[in-house]
């Protein structure tokens, strides 16, 4: 069986970073999902496909995956890049851009 352990990355639908801090481990599916022939939605035989672990670090994650026996990959996150910004800039006197509504 092989694992997954990653930083999930943040929601794009929100400026938090909240749930960002943590390391998942998941387990990759070994066979194709499929539409079932009833209902129409995607799933599989494979039930280990649900199963999400959460670590506070990338070494705990690592070791329980060596301790279970399991093969896995490391997926390293993107470094952040913050640009501090104010709302008073978009008003400030010397202002390079055009400010327009």
């Amino acid at each position: 069986m092989r694992a997954r352990i990653f930083q999930p990355p943040k929601n794009a639908m929100q400026s938090g970073w909240a749930n960002t801090r943590e390391w998942v481990l998941e387990f990759v599916t070994s066979n194709a999902r499929r539409p079932d022939p009833l209902m129409g939605w995607i799933g599989g035989g494979d039930t280990q496909t649900q199963v999400r672990l959460t670590f506070d670090t990338r070494e705990e994650a690592i070791d329980y995956a060596q301790r279970a026996g399991l093969e896995y990959d490391v997926e390293l996150p993107q470094p952040r890049h913050i640009k501090p910004k104010a709302y008073a800039d978009n008003f400030k006197y010397g202002r390079i851009e055009n400010w327009t509504h």
